[in-house]
């Protein structure tokens, strides 16, 4: 699982970086492929339910699972890129939002927001704390500060298959949960939106856009729950500007 995150982690931020106003969706997921093969491994998300991408690229009100093609990214936008691959059969599962060129300041506050709330989860990912606490450590960041989580739309654990148990949503389950233990690896994956948390699936069957038309931000590590501290296997530079934090909400 190391192995496999530090990959998929090697590739995300490879990709994070052809994010430039001008190239083609299709373009991105096309180099991906080339990346995939340059470090012998393969898509975890290709063929999987029939998807037919290597990776999920979605742009600005897109919240996950959009799919690479002729669509140009402009100045200004918000690119999500969701890299899962499987490597000597272990599967490593990341994702960030990166810009085009500069941004607004509500639009870099979401983009901190969004990467913050993955870490406060990641702090809950401890032996002996309820799954519960993890999940409900998202909202619990976001919300007070102006944002919602997309509740349809949930992280889960990793392994050998793309999606295992548990289901790790962003918000706080009902009822009795899992309790963490050494050994789990759980793929947390907050999608915040900046306005309201309901979404539709557009005509492709895959891609999730905001009922409002409003950006949306994914990001997603691998974490290892050990006997101590976690450990992020997908482990990358922190993307967003801390200082964004500080702007009240809009």
């Amino acid at each position: 699982m190391r192995v496999a995150g530090t990959t998929a982690s090697t590739i995300l931020q490879a990709l994070a970086k052809t994010v430039q106003p001008g190239v083609t969706t299709g373009e991105i997921d096309e180099h991906a492929g080339e990346l995939m093969r340059q470090h012998d491994c393969r898509s975890a998300f290709l063929g999987y339910r029939g998807f037919s991408r290597q990776t999920c690229i979605s742009i600005n009100e897109e919240i996950v699972h959009g799919m690479g093609g002729p669509r140009r990214v402009l100045p200004g936008d918000l690119v999500s890129i969701d890299v899962g691959i499987v490597k000597n059969g272990f599967i490593g599962d990341n994702a960030t939002t990166v810009p085009a060129g500069d941004i607004p300041a509500a639009l870099k506050r979401l983009l901190a927001v969004t990467e913050q709330s993955l870490f406060e989860a990641i702090g809950h990912a401890r032996p002996g704390v309820r799954l519960a606490e993890l999940c409900g450590s998202v909202e619990a960041y976001v919300k007070p500060r102006g944002y919602t989580v997309v509740r349809e739309f949930v992280g889960h654990g990793v392994g050998r298959k793309l999606h295992e148990e548990p289901q790790i949503p962003n918000f706080r389950p009902p009822g009795k949960t899992a309790i963490l233990a050494p050994g789990m690896t759980l793929a947390i994956e907050p999608m915040v939106n900046l306005g309201v948390s309901e979404m539709r699936i557009l005509a492709d069957g895959w891609t999730a856009v905001t009922l409002d038309g409003k950006p949306s931000a994914h990001f997603e590590h691998t974490v290892l729950v050990t006997d101590g501290d976690p450990e992020i296997l997908t482990w990358r530079p922190r993307e967003a500007l801390p200082e964004m934090l500080g702007l009240p909400p809009l």
